[in-house]
């Protein structure tokens, strides 16, 4: 038998009526200023990442003792090594300076990345085209680095082992033949160039010069050196910079060592380290210590004679070179408008033209007889 239950009214369900639909409450004004302030700086966002600028910038980069060991290595490789002299430990620091660049070929440079720049008094923005070759691609500009860079470790080694009294035989050969050279054919990378027309060659820019008595595409007759034999091709030329003739191959000076020189450089390029080079292998193949274990910092070219030359971004390697501790700063003589005004503080900048300069000036410093040394 069922039991009926009767429920009273206060307990049955409630009629099936739609629930009443909650309206949302208007935004107030300071929601709307918010939400409308977060999308413009979304969009400025996105816009500023897009947007490239052709500018390069010049920031202050690391540096590099050539004394000590390269960096990043944990197996104590020294940055510079040499083999059939005797070479002694030197203590103190001679470092070369480095810029960083981005705005280059394959490097683009947008919004944010310029007004950054324009805040930090250590950068430079300067036209794209003021920095890099235009017509240049990434590679392009990369070999070129290289080469440089190159070239540069041989004259720094050329200059200490001349200063310590030892004979090297200088050289040009072709380090180089570029993709749309007519002369790949007939010159090979390693050549010496011995002769080129009628001009015996010694230095890059005689070549250059002995280049100019035919029109661009005419050929000319050339003497080289390869693998110990001489042999004597007809290279056709091409136009080069400014419509001059040119074979379309870089140069680099190369020598006769009475020692093995290696240095690890690691990833950077281009020849403003030279100078630092060859003091920092002049130290080391001499006793005692070129600096007394103070620590100094330079940059600047340097070319087969020992004489020192300019290069770009001085303000940053100075910067760079004060932050990484230096106190000491070697810059060449032609780049002294630009070190005026720009020095950072606890900096002290002497101006060499010459290795000998630069030799003397440390030597100045290690013994605290810096009153006569030429300042900018």
């Amino acid at each position: 038998m069922r039991t009926i239950r009767r429920v009273p009214a206060s307990e049955a369900a409630p009629p099936a009526f739609p629930a009443p639909v909650r309206q949302p409450a208007p935004l107030s004004r300071g929601n709307v200023l918010f939400l409308v302030g977060f999308f413009l700086a979304l969009a400025v966002l996105v816009v500023g990442n897009l947007v490239h600028v052709p500018v390069a910038i010049m920031s202050p980069g690391p540096t590099m003792n050539t004394l000590g060991d390269v960096p990043g290595k944990s197996d104590g490789s020294a940055l510079i090594s040499i083999e059939g002299l005797p070479a002694y430990d030197a203590e103190g620091e001679l470092s070369f300076t480095t810029v960083s660049v981005l705005g280059g070929p394959g490097f683009p440079v947008d919004a944010f990345d310029v007004l950054w720049a324009w805040i930090d008094p250590s950068q430079d923005v300067l036209p794209v085209d003021q920095v890099f070759d235009p017509n240049a691609s990434e590679e392009r500009i990369a070999e070129e680095n290289a080469v440089q860079m190159a070239g540069s470790q041989e004259e720094a080694t050329a200059v200490a082992l001349r200063a310590l009294g030892k004979t090297v035989t200088t050289h040009v050969k072709i380090a180089e033949i570029l993709d749309e050279s007519l002369a790949k054919d007939v010159l090979r990378m390693g050549d010496r160039i011995v002769r080129v027309g009628d001009v015996t060659i010694t230095t890059a820019d005689s070549v250059r010069s002995a280049l100019q008595v035919v029109r661009p595409g005419e050929q000319i007759e050339v003497e080289v050196s390869r693998a110990g034999s001489s042999k004597v091709v007809d290279v056709p030329t091409m136009s080069g910079s400014e419509g001059r003739t040119a074979l379309g191959v870089l140069l680099q000076l190369d020598h006769d060592f009475p020692a093995k020189v290696t240095i690890n450089a690691g990833e950077v390029g281009g020849p403003s380290a030279g100078l630092m080079f060859a003091l920092g292998i002049y130290d080391k193949l001499t006793p005692g210590s070129l600096t007394d274990g103070r620590d100094v910092a330079g940059t600047g070219t340097i070319d087969d004679a020992g004489d020192v030359g300019p290069i770009g971004g001085i303000k940053q390697k100075m910067a760079g070179a004060r932050a990484g501790g230096s106190e000491y700063f070697l810059a060449p003589v032609e780049n002294c408008p630009e070190v005026t005004g720009n020095i950072p503080s606890g900096l002290e900048v002497y101006a060499v033209d010459t290795f000998d300069d630069a030799r003397q000036a440390v030597e100045g410093i290690a013994s605290g007889r810096t009153s006569g040394l030429r300042r900018c």
